[in-house]
């Protein structure tokens, strides 16, 4: 009966990598993105979080790394140092709720598409 389950939960993971091979990669962008924009703005906490879910969810890959490290660097430098154009803390937070619900959905040992 184990084996039966896990078969189902592998299957299930399988089908939605085929499903959408951006899932993961288009996730974290978003992730990385959040992260850059949080610390521009000095929103530590919300940095913090979305942190804490790129370990949590994401697959540990160099490639997916290095996305959410370009991600976090671009939206850092694109915010600058503007914080009058810095989202109030409730716009991160209903975002990063967002991702925190698709993250899961990727299965955590999916590569991303370029390296299949």
């Amino acid at each position: 009966m184990k084996r039966l389950s896990l078969l189902v939960t592998l299957s299930l993971f399988l089908a939605a990598a085929a499903a959408d091979p951006e899932a993961a990669p288009s996730a974290i962008r978003e992730l990385g993105q959040i992260n850059g924009q949080a610390l521009a703005c000095g929103q530590m906490a919300v940095a913090g979080q979305a942190k804490a879910l790129m370990i949590r969810h994401a697959p540990k890959t160099r490639r997916y790394g290095g996305i959410f490290e370009e991600e976090t660097n671009t939206a850092f430098l694109a915010q600058g140092k503007d914080t009058d154009r810095c989202p109030p803390p409730e716009d991160f937070a209903i975002r990063l709720e967002g991702l925190a619900k698709r993250l899961p959905a990727v299965p955590p040992g999916s590569p991303p598409a370029a390296e299949r």
